[in-house]
């Protein structure tokens, strides 16, 4: 949280865009809800540094920065925006470096990659602290499938009733597309009233989240769309020719 708010006072709007993002009210709603902090207690760290940094804010210029705060702001501040953004989405991606290795990969440019990275990870992180509040939840617990690949997010379960599936999706606005893949169609389709897509949505001013039970039938409407793709690969030979 600290090191966020420090790459927020830094690098200003320049810090928003490498990470994707319209302003500090979406960056403070994702970023601290991937961290499983309250956006409120991330501007205050940004608040914190303002006054040290040439930005339009005053920040907490009135009284001395704290001691912890002033430590992590001599041993990072020198980083320029790619090596400090990359620490970033280190240090909040579930998948650590790996964040940046894929990133790479698939060349896809960083603000890009990130949003939707973070975006997807703060809408489960919303879902992993409110589901309790959900009636349909209520007395479930839930088990983190998302690294399984079996076409939902979470797994619901209590001992008097069969597992429900939860797939989690995240819209930045409070309207917008979504996609289901392949495998979670599947899943939906299987399940039936047992699947549920739980979406969250407007992190840009005040994360909400509508709830979907059945969603193959329900309200929404989903249409099939396909693409082809190349897929290119590369063979060598081992041993002796």
């Amino acid at each position: 949280m600290i090191l966020v708010g420090l790459f927020l006072s830094k690098f200003d709007d320049a810090g928003l865009n490498i990470l994707g993002f319209s302003g500090f009210s979406e960056a403070f709603n994702t970023l601290a809800l991937s961290l499983k902090a309250s956006p409120a207690s991330l501007k205050n760290y940004r608040d914190e540094f303002d006054p040290y940094f040439p930005n339009p804010r005053k920040g907490w210029h009135k009284r001395s920065i704290r001691q912890y705060c002033k430590n992590l702001m001599d041993e990072y501040a020198s980083l320029d925006i790619d090596d400090f953004a990359n620490l970033i989405k280190t240090e909040i991606s579930d998948s650590g470096d790996l964040v940046i290795v894929e990133e790479k990969v698939n060349m896809l440019e960083s603000n890009t990659f990130a949003k939707r990275l973070i975006t997807g990870q703060a809408a489960e992180k919303y879902f992993e602290k409110t589901y309790q509040t959900v009636p349909a939840f209520m007395n479930y617990e839930l088990i983190n499938t998302t690294g399984l690949g079996c076409g939902f997010d979470y797994r619901m379960i209590n001992l008097e009733s069969p597992f429900l599936a939860v797939e989690v999706k995240g819209i930045t606005a409070s309207t917008g597309a979504i996609q289901m893949t392949s495998r979670e169609h599947k899943a939906a389709k299987l399940l039936e009233d047992r699947f549920f897509l739980f979406i969250v949505s407007n992190f840009v001013e005040k994360p909400f989240h509508t709830l979907f039970q059945n969603p193959l039938n329900s309200d929404l409407i989903f249409q099939r769309q396909e693409a082809v793709t190349v897929q290119v690969t590369w063979s060598t030979c081992i041993g002796r020719q």
